[in-house]
């Protein structure tokens, strides 16, 4: 048996391909997503930048940088990284995400190699990346350390990875299931299953376990006065971020 057949949950692909289509929607399935990404590119930027002493002023501050943005879904992050000058592949195990993805890359004028597979399988194939992005998959996942050990066989020595997912506690549940599924119907019910979402202390020794060395987290807290998301160094009780190096 391959190692992919033991983390891919061929139901949660199931649910993101019937979304497919409606990723660059801002106002469809997917807003809350578009509604939190500046947050997660400052974030992302941020490390990457910091990680590879790259100045973010520059015309082209990742030019040089491999990076991959697994579980690219449309490509909403793999875009910006495009266009800060990385090498992007974007992967996503849901076949009908990566056709929209390709189709909007073009329509920007975007060279990204977009692929339909797993993380399993191109660690398999000796894939090697400076930066690997792991936002919001790790909680759809059958077994999210043998996930996060492909992801980590995938960075170079001294590479770094972005990995967020949602808190497992009676707020998450509240904010990500009752409120933004049920109640302002941001997201189809069912998206989530909040008996897999990751407590903090949890994610951080599943990084530790797959080799990586965790360097810091923070979290995604959303006002809904301002109707923003910002990024908190204590609040990291719903949405969270962590960034991880792995040893060189």
């Amino acid at each position: 048996m391959q190692a992919s057949q033991t983390t891919v949950d061929p139901a949660e692909i199931a649910k993101f391909e019937a979304m497919a289509a409606e990723w660059w929607d801002p106002h469809g399935k997917f807003k809350p997503l578009h509604m939190l990404n500046p947050c997660r590119l400052d974030y992302i930027t941020t490390q990457v930048a910091a990680q590879f002493e790259r100045d973010l002023t520059a015309q082209a501050p990742f030019e040089g940088l491999r990076i991959l943005d697994i579980g690219c879904g449309g490509g909403l992050l793999s875009e910006p990284m495009a266009r800060l000058g990385a090498e992007v592949v974007g992967a996503d195990a849901a076949e009908r995400n990566i056709p929209v993805a390709q189709i909007h890359a073009e329509q920007s004028g975007l060279t990204i190699d977009y692929r339909h597979t797993t993380a399993e399988a191109m660690a398999g194939a000796g894939e090697q990346f400076d930066a690997v992005l792991n936002m919001e998959v790790v909680e759809h996942v059958a077994d999210p350390l043998g996930y996060l050990t492909a992801c980590k066989d995938l960075l170079k020595p001294g590479g770094i990875q972005i990995c967020s997912t949602l808190n497992r506690n009676p707020k998450s549940y509240v904010m990500a299931i009752i409120g933004a599924e049920q109640v302002m119907r941001w997201l189809p019910k069912g998206t989530h299953d909040w008996t897999k979402f990751i407590t903090p202390d949890e994610l951080y020794d599943l990084l530790a376990q797959s080799g990586m060395e965790p360097v810091d987290r923070k979290g995604f807290v959303f006002n809904p006065i301002l109707w923003s998301w910002s990024l908190s160094d204590r609040d990291l009780s719903v949405n969270y971020v962590t960034a991880s190096v792995k040893p060189g």
